[in-house]
């Protein structure tokens, strides 16, 4: 009979804490990821810096740290015959911005991560670097089209017309063409997001570049259920204190 007390306490902390509205908590990211995947080209890995944070309730990622993700002087055959004009992008920097994502009890959902900076597209003849001035094709726009957001397409004029057409981030199956890339939901720790995103010129309906971005964040349990864990050791303490 003497357990009952401290079991009652226990128990009355973690009523108190699980009955609390669930607020926003920086927890830092303990690892993630970002391939971006071109047509058939092998994966390519975009560096993460180590570091970062995130808003995170039990429904949505908030706030998560802008430049943990870089490239720069990355060059990219594209060697598809339907791909013709375009030859080769060279990208001189890229980064990302703050991402944002809600989710539903199943951890299904998506939201808005813009990628900065802007890629050299080489036409009709390979990229070098420094590459050639075709065209300069932004990755967002005002940020509020572009990879990671989706909006309005971004239409870009040099020796031939291009057309860039992103869209936001889900947990589901992004598809173009015959290629598609698929995420998974939010679990509360971690979750895999995907974009996809067209490249097309006016030369021909087959001249289309599809891609895909893929990122994974990995974050330390919610705090919610840290608490939890901690008053649920303190109660078991102090019943076994009574022993």
């Amino acid at each position: 009979m003497r357990k009952l007390p401290g079991l009652l306490v226990a128990l009355g902390f973690a009523l108190g804490i699980s009955a609390a509205p669930a607020r926003a908590t920086v927890v830092p990211l303990q690892s993630a990821s970002l391939e971006i995947l071109i047509g058939t080209l092998p994966p390519i890995a975009v560096p993460w810096s180590g570091t970062g944070s995130a808003d995170v309730t039990g429904t949505s990622i908030s706030g998560v740290s802008a430049n943990i993700f870089g490239v720069s002087g990355l060059t990219l055959p594209v060697t598809d015959p339907a791909a013709f004009p375009i030859t080769g992008v060279y990208i001189p920097g890229a980064s990302n911005g703050s991402g944002n994502f809600t989710f539903d009890a199943s951890g299904n959902g998506g939201g808005t991560m813009g990628v900065q900076g802007s890629a050299n597209v080489c036409l009709f003849s390979p990229c070098s670097a420094p590459p050639p001035a075709n065209l300069v094709v932004p990755f967002t726009s005002g940020g509020v089209s572009g990879i990671g957001l989706g909006g309005s397409p971004i239409a870009v004029s040099g020796l031939v017309d291009l057309t860039l057409t992103g869209n936001a981030w889900t947990t589901g199956t992004a598809t173009i063409g015959v290629l598609s890339a698929t995420g998974s939901p939010w679990n509360g720790s971690s979750v895999t997001l995907v974009t996809p995103t067209v490249l097309s010129t006016n030369i021909g309906a087959s001249a289309v570049i599809p891609a895909f971005a893929v990122m994974t964040l990995s974050l330390v349990p919610e705090p919610s259920t840290l608490l939890l864990l901690a008053f649920g050791v303190v109660g078991l303490a102090m019943i076994g204190r009574k022993d």
